[in-house]
């Protein structure tokens, strides 16, 4: 049947009549048309449809994006941060008055100076270098530590300072809890009276920064293992091995690295400078999750580290111990202040926008969301602020700390899911802060310890048996 010349005649017709009269024209002026084929003619009849189509797409291709208030006027976007609505239970009422001012300040400078750029940045993984000297002016870098011009905190004051800046971004917060929390820490709880008078002072400053080396390409949770060496030298140690997932290193000028000591079998740790020859740190491209923060691979090929820069508080991996239960009361506030950020957005978004004649937040189901979301919130604030007192009167444990740290990320998890339902299409926008948040949240419930990890860690301590490795298999059941 498809041989009749009558009906390639009428599939010609039925043909030129779908794709319209322009592209026919355009036929017409081809010479060669009346001695093709019906499926020739065809084929060039598509070829210049698709060209006409191309061209029409280039009139359209590399306009820029509306402003997202032109393209979403009924809702504010999160450059213009939401004003603090999570506080429900008061909580300030619970603070010093250098605390509550300190918390204030943070919030305001953030919601100031970071708030309008964290999206353009967060959305070209790069880092805003010009807003670190107004990080440095709110003086919280070095936390607890005491003197070489560190602001000497309370462990509470510190937490909040961690809260507030990842409430508008979670990046932020990382930056300064490596450099601060981990970097800074471990210099002025292990290292020697001079180290501290050389490197505190510009690192409470900003004026240089630092990262913490512990994570492995082969060694995540079981970072004890750790495999990069330290081999002693005349005058110093050299290091090999290469290190993963290490924040602020591609800048880092001062980078404390942990390496096992070739001699003793035990885990060492160094502070190691910017630009040392053998030394190189490039950017772990394509993450999903806090895009901000520059996260690194490190190569040490032969890295020389004179003897004043090894650590003389870093003899076993134990050491790292008295680091590690600070920085997880820090990690434990990031949640905090993630979920407070998202409800913050999310309650304002529910009352401009409407759908159906009404506000969203006069829908019930809405309304129940943002209240288990409030709910967490207030739990977590109250866990968060126990484990600080309980540092602060010598009485926290690890599994404590460890606890603190799985069940806050774990809930924030929940109430940042509620978020993005909240937000519908919106929520899977940058603009709007809960898209943003809800990735950047899934790095932080595996840092410093997974759930799982830290929650093994607190039932070793109420068990009394350690369950981190699988149980050696004993003889083969004949059942």
């Amino acid at each position: 049947m498809n041989g009749d010349p009558l009906f390639a005649s009428s599939a010609i017709w039925r043909f030129l009549i779908k794709i319209g009269p322009k592209t026919v024209l355009a036929l017409a002026l081809v010479p060669s048309i009346p001695s093709l084929p019906p499926s020739s003619m065809a084929a060039v009849a598509s070829q210049k449809q698709g060209e006409h189509t191309k061209e029409n797409m280039r009139s359209h291709i590399g306009l820029p994006a509306l402003e997202i208030s032109a393209a979403f006027p009924q809702a504010t976007p999160a450059t213009l941060f939401p004003s603090m609505a999570s506080d429900y239970y008061q909580f300030d009422d619970l603070l010093s008055s250098e605390e509550s001012s300190l918390r204030k300040n943070v919030r305001k400078v953030m919601e100031k100076e970071i708030a309008p750029i964290m999206a353009e940045y967060w959305e070209k993984a790069e880092f805003p270098f010009h807003v670190i000297p107004k990080l440095a002016a709110l003086n919280v870098a070095g936390g607890t530590i005491q003197g070489y011009g560190c602001p000497g905190l309370s462990i509470t004051a510190s937490a909040l300072a961690i809260a507030e800046i990842a409430r508008v971004d979670a990046s932020c917060s990382t930056f300064v809890l490596v450099h601060s929390s981990l970097a800074m820490l471990t210099i002025g709880l292990c290292g020697s009276e001079a180290q501290k008078q050389k490197y505190l002072p510009s690192l409470a400053r900003f004026s240089t920064v630092a990262c913490w080396a512990l994570t492995e390409p082969d060694y995540g949770s079981d970072a004890s293992s750790l495999s990069t060496t330290a081999t002693k030298v005349n005058g110093g140690w050299l290091l090999e091995g290469q290190k993963r997932w290490i924040g602020n290193s591609t800048f880092a000028d001062v980078l404390v690295i942990f390496a096992r000591n070739t001699s003793t079998n035990q885990i060492n740790g160094f502070i190691v400078r910017k630009g040392s020859p053998g030394l190189s740190a490039t950017k772990i491209e394509n993450k999903i999750a806090l895009r901000i923060v520059q996260n690194g691979d490190i190569l040490l090929k032969k890295v020389f580290v004179p003897d004043e820069d090894r650590l003389p508080g870093v003899n076993s991996f134990q050491d790292t111990s008295k680091v590690l239960a600070v920085s997880r009361v820090m990690v434990a506030w990031q949640p905090i202040g993630i979920s407070m950020g998202v409800f913050d957005m999310c309650h304002r978004y529910l009352k401009e926008r409407k759908q159906f004649g009404a506000p969203l937040a006069a829908f019930q189901i809405n309304q129940l969301k943002l209240s288990r979301m409030l709910g967490n919130i207030q739990a977590m604030l109250l866990v968060g602020w126990r484990l600080c007192k309980l540092y602060e009167s010598g009485k926290m444990t690890s599994g404590q700390a460890s606890l603190g740290k799985a069940w806050t990320s774990k809930t924030a998890r929940e109430t940042v899911s509620l978020g993005r339902e909240l937000l519908g299409g919106n929520g899977i926008l940058a603009d709007f802060l809960v898209a943003k948040a809800f990735c950047d949240l899934e790095p932080i419930l595996s840092y410093e310890g997974t759930y799982e990890i830290n929650s093994l860690v607190t039932g070793r301590e109420i068990t009394g048996i350690a369950s981190f490795k699988p149980a050696v298999l004993g003889k083969v059941s004949r059942l």
